[in-house]
């Protein structure tokens, strides 16, 4: 009786053995466990909608205008030779002189996920929209050289010329160029641009302080040196004798104007005072050789500040809504002195 009360207290003992063996953990039994723990967070990331990637290295969308003339040429290697010399992921649009273009090329750069957005308006309008696009992205745009007529929150800031007082300072040479009195024909820019706007209403407005000095006529020569020489002979023809003086809205269109001159006979900056807008090169080889009077600075190396506020804006740094170039006004005087210092 006592043998077979030992079986059964040995045979429970052994049986609960058994049970606790079950419950306790093992390698076997873990491993899967640990793996199905692990692999579910990665499924719940993969659920997640697609977001911008992390990346220190500035990456910025520019959408350029086009070659229209020596100004535009050297701000396009200001903007790629800074961001060459920075290391920045630079994705850059020639627009051939085409909003549609530009516009294509920002809703582009939007998709890719830039940092900033970098534009040179063609034309002043038709911009709200796309810019808006790239706000709802987060996406920060830089206007420069040239404004668009959209809502301020709708770009971060705007680096450039001050173009109304770009032309008051032309007028005011060109005054000083025909003693207060005189008849001036005007080479307009691209129509609907900033710049050819701005300038026309500027030289337009400080004209009217010279009673004596008027505008025999206006038309657009398209920022282009083959337009202006062309415009300029249509002049020449219309008002023989009768021009005093030529302005024109960049250097590009007064070279070309400086040609219609000489074809017609006369001799620029003399029969015919020539005052533009711009500093490029050309122009001052033109003051030099006694054929141009006076050009207004418009500073197109403007890659060093643009790239400095797009890597403010990426850093989510406060910029000013309009940053300023440095600019001068220069005359045949001392052109020969200063044509060496001139970097486009």
């Amino acid at each position: 009786m006592k043998f077979k009360k030992l079986v059964a207290v040995l045979s429970s003992v052994l049986l609960m053995g058994t049970m606790f063996a079950g419950c306790a953990p093992s390698s076997t039994t873990t491993a899967p466990a640990a793996s199905t723990e692990k692999a579910a967070p990665a499924a719940q990331e993969e659920a997640k909608p697609a977001e911008k990637p992390k990346n220190d290295k500035l990456v910025v969308g520019f959408a350029q205008i086009g070659q229209e003339s020596g100004w535009r040429d050297a701000e396009t290697w200001s903007i790629l030779n800074t961001a060459e010399e920075l290391g920045v992921d630079l994705k850059f649009s020639d627009a051939q002189q085409k909003q549609e273009n530009q516009i294509k090329a920002i809703r582009t750069f939007i998709q890719q996920q830039v940092d900033v957005i970098g534009v040179a308006p063609v034309v002043e309008t038709g911009w709200e929209t796309v810019f808006k696009e790239a706000k709802d992205a987060g996406i920060p745009i830089i206007l420069v050289d040239r404004r668009a007529d959209v809502p301020e929150d709708l770009y971060a800031a705007f680096i450039g010329s001050d173009f109304i007082l770009e032309g008051q300072n032309a007028a005011k040479e060109m005054a000083a160029l025909l003693g207060n009195k005189g008849s001036i024909v005007e080479l307009q820019g691209t129509v609907g641009a900033s710049a050819a706007t701005d300038r026309m209403k500027g030289f337009t407005d400080e004209l009217g302080n010279y009673p004596d000095m008027k505008i025999l006529a206006s038309q657009t020569g398209d920022f282009t040196r083959a337009k202006g020489k062309e415009v300029m002979e249509a002049f020449l023809k219309a008002y023989p004798g009768q021009i005093n003086g030529v302005y024109a809205h960049n250097d590009d269109m007064a070279l070309g104007a400086i040609e219609a001159i000489k074809d017609a006979g006369l001799k620029p900056s003399v029969d015919i005072k020539v005052v533009s807008i711009d500093g490029v090169k050309g122009i001052f080889e033109a003051m030099a050789a006694g054929e141009a009077n006076v050009t207004v600075e418009c500073n197109p190396l403007l890659g060093p500040q643009f790239f400095q506020a797009a890597q403010d804006l990426k850093d989510g740094k406060t910029v000013e809504k309009w940053i300023k170039s440095d600019e001068g006004i220069f005359r045949q005087e001392t052109a020969k002195e200063d044509l060496p210092n001139r970097k486009y």
